[in-house]
């Protein structure tokens, strides 16, 4: 691989929203081929890829328990949309040329393989992409959970959150034209402020392991490409010193 990469593996945390786009609900494709274009460049200059996506543009677990569903089977059913989103992100992958494979963590043979640690590590060494699907396969841990797990089982060099907004901010950017972005955080800052990035089972995760994030926008085309060059792109959050 390219010694002169910032980050030669990565694991990129997708949420299942922004494959909806302004649709809200289910995948957009003119979003997902440009999410294929993006990481065929960055693939191609020689980073090896782990993805975890959600699955919230399909099912939400947590607003079905909310509404009364009993919550291990409502993050089942969200489990299972993530496998969706995730065949749907392989097609348009291979539709690009790019090898992938698809490890779900609750085995379904006929359409992804199992999760296995070494095996996922292998076929990035092989330079496949590899989707992790299904969270950690549990019930009670999100996504953002499943995808601090996976960056520190396959020790990845970063793990990338793409969101709707190009960083993070003391409060709603959206809501608050006024609001502050942080270029740089500490994991310690993070939780004391109470910023939303990720939950605080995943941010205390990356904490304990030393494992840097990167938080940027999806929206635009050719961020994610900025980040893995190491350009200033988005909000960096560091381990405590």
């Amino acid at each position: 691989m390219t010694k002169k990469l910032p980050y030669q593996r990565v694991l990129l945390k997708l949420s299942g929203e922004a494959l909806a786009g302004n649709k809200g609900y289910g995948v957009d494709l003119t979003i997902l081929q440009d999410l294929a274009k993006d990481l065929k460049e960055i693939h191609e200059l020689g980073v090896q890829i782990a993805i975890v996506i959600g699955g919230g543009n399909i099912f939400r677990g947590m607003a079905a328990s909310e509404s009364g569903m009993d919550r291990a089977s409502a993050d089942y059913m969200g489990m299972l949309a993530t496998v969706m989103n995730a065949l749907a992100v392989q097609d348009a992958l291979e539709k690009q040329g790019v090898f992938t494979r698809v490890q779900s963590a609750i085995e379904m043979q006929e359409i992804a393989e199992p999760y296995i640690r070494r095996r996922a590590e292998r076929h990035l060494e092989k330079n496949r992409v590899v989707i992790f699907a299904a969270g950690t396969g549990n019930p009670f841990f999100t996504t953002d959970t499943a995808a601090a797990l996976r960056a520190c089982e396959i020790q990845a060099d970063v793990l990338l959150k793409a969101t709707k907004v190009d960083g993070i901010y003391d409060s709603d950017p959206k809501k608050n034209p006024n609001a502050k972005k942080f270029d740089e955080l500490r994991y310690i800052d993070v939780l004391s402020k109470g910023l939303e990035v990720m939950d605080s089972a995943a941010i205390s995760l990356c904490m304990d392991n030393d494992m840097p994030i990167i938080v940027f926008s999806m929206n635009e085309r050719g961020t994610m490409k900025d980040v893995i060059l190491g350009k200033k792109a988005g909000t960096l959050i560091l381990p405590n010193q």
